[in-house]
């Protein structure tokens, strides 16, 4: 008996969000058909030049935003950013500094200095608890 491997595939928009890109923004043959592993393997290890050029300017969805901006993607939509940015846009937002974006980075910031405190909390915690298990 042999096995035959099915082909693992997923929706346009599904891989447009692997490979950190806008699906609308993608060339047509890539939103109107599906794609294998292997095809957005090779995707990500040889990007074609549609890929490269919205990789550098966009436009990003709004989780690269976000991240190219240092703030959540609510502290985006709390800004009043709801659409995709090119980074273009990005850059003359990281310019104009408004007041928002300050805002939104402090609050990130704290966000993941609190979460790093947690994290050493509980590492602190299972160290604790590992040491009386030895004794």
């Amino acid at each position: 008996m042999t096995s035959r491997q099915n082909t693992q595939t997923m929706k346009p928009a599904t891989a447009a969000k692997k490979l950190g890109v806008y699906l609308q923004a993608t060339p047509a043959e890539f939103q109107e058909g599906v794609v294998s592993r292997s095809e957005l393997n090779a995707l990500q290890a040889d990007p074609p030049e549609w890929l490269v050029e919205l990789r550098r300017n966009g436009p990003h969805p709004r989780p690269v935003v976000a991240a190219k901006l240092g703030v959540s993607i609510s502290g985006l939509a709390r800004g009043g950013v709801t659409e995709p940015l090119t980074t273009e846009q990005i850059e003359a937002l990281k310019t104009e500094q408004p007041e928002w974006l300050g805002q939104e980075r402090a609050t990130q910031a704290e966000v993941r200095k609190e979460s790093a405190r947690l994290k050493e909390k509980n590492r602190a915690k299972r160290q604790e608890e590992r040491d009386e298990d030895a004794r």
